[in-house]
């Protein structure tokens, strides 16, 4: 029994220490890109990230370790890139789960770039690589951190939150044009709220909508009021900042 220990701990069959430091540096680097994630409270927070980068880890000592006792024999080759090129394969699975649209916005590609990400340091270490697996990390704080204050300083935007509230005549499919107008004026729509209005003649309907952009919210107002169909347009600037 004690051969066997032996055998196990040997540092040529690929489950020694070094191969378990690798494990826990994947574990250690995955879980502090998960972190940063959860704490932006994205859909892909700490399990996730930790996860892909121990498997990711894993997966590379297989492929470096896991088939010494074939290599020896007759007609078998091996060629340890075929496993790292199937994880950035694979990989691509998760982050395209990870990528939705939702009124017109895009939502989750830093979250499916960063498990992108994560799966290469989990490479990294699981690869031997350990200096380039603790620098992307320390990137990837920067980039996440970082990028977004720089940008806000480079470039002068203003982002303008607004509330719109339209009655308008129903029967036309006029909702989904006044939308159109609000996304082609630069706006992108947070919230819509539609309720018909009781006690009128003419079918009206009021629509509440919340929208965030960069473009000018006077001009929109003007241009929904003046569509066919459209009652009144009133206009609350709920919040603005550069």
């Amino acid at each position: 029994m004690r051969d066997v220990a032996m055998a196990l701990w040997d540092l040529d069959s690929g489950q020694g220490p070094r191969q378990l430091a690798e494990l826990g540096l994947a574990l250690v680097l995955s879980s502090l890109i998960g972190w940063e994630r959860e704490a932006q409270q994205k859909s892909a927070g700490l399990r996730t990230h930790t996860l892909v980068g121990v498997a990711s880890a894993l997966m590379m000592e297989i492929s470096q370790h896991g088939f010494s006792a074939v290599l020896g024999m007759e007609g078998v080759g091996l060629d340890p890139s075929r496993v790292a090129a199937q994880i950035v394969s694979g990989i691509g699975f998760i982050g395209g789960g990870l990528i939705f649209v939702r009124r017109d916005a895009v939502r989750g590609l830093t979250t499916a770039a960063t498990i992108w990400l994560t799966a290469a340091v989990g490479m990294a270490c699981g690869g031997g690589l350990p200096i380039l697996a603790v620098a992307v990390t320390i990137l990837h704080f920067l980039v996440v951190r970082g990028y977004p204050a720089l940008t806000r300083r480079l470039v002068k935007t203003v982002t303008t939150t607004i509330e719109l509230r339209i009655t308008y005549l129903i029967g036309q499919a006029l909702l989904p044009q006044l939308m159109e107008t609000c996304t082609r004026r630069g706006f992108r729509i947070l919230r819509v709220t539609a309720d018909r209005l009781p006690g009128r003649t003419d079918s009206a309907a009021r629509v509440l909508l919340r929208l965030e952009g960069t473009g000018d919210a006077v001009r929109l107002t003007s241009d929904l009021f003046q569509a066919d169909g459209v009652l009144d347009a009133d206009m609350n600037v709920a919040a603005e900042e550069e």
